[in-house]
């Protein structure tokens, strides 16, 4: 999943739906979309996570370094 974004990922999800929605699919094509739909939503999950993390991590870093005073707002 080189060079692939949440954004992209989500796009190509939407995309799959549509096209499974949309048409009669073939079985063998079927399973095809479904398993990279289920690789696409790990992905997106993960990214999901590692962000929530990071936004943790940095907000609990700023609840934890002091205020100076001499800080402008």
């Amino acid at each position: 999943m080189e060079n692939l974004t949440y954004s992209k990922a989500i796009r190509e999800i939407e995309e799959i739906l549509k096209y499974i929605e949309s048409q009669e699919v073939d079985v063998d094509i079927l399973v095809e979309k479904v398993k990279r739909a289920t690789e696409l939503i790990h992905f997106c999950k993960n990214k999901l996570r590692t962000a929530e993390e990071e936004l943790h991590k940095t907000l609990q870093g700023l609840e934890e370094s002091p205020i100076s005073e001499e800080e402008p707002f």
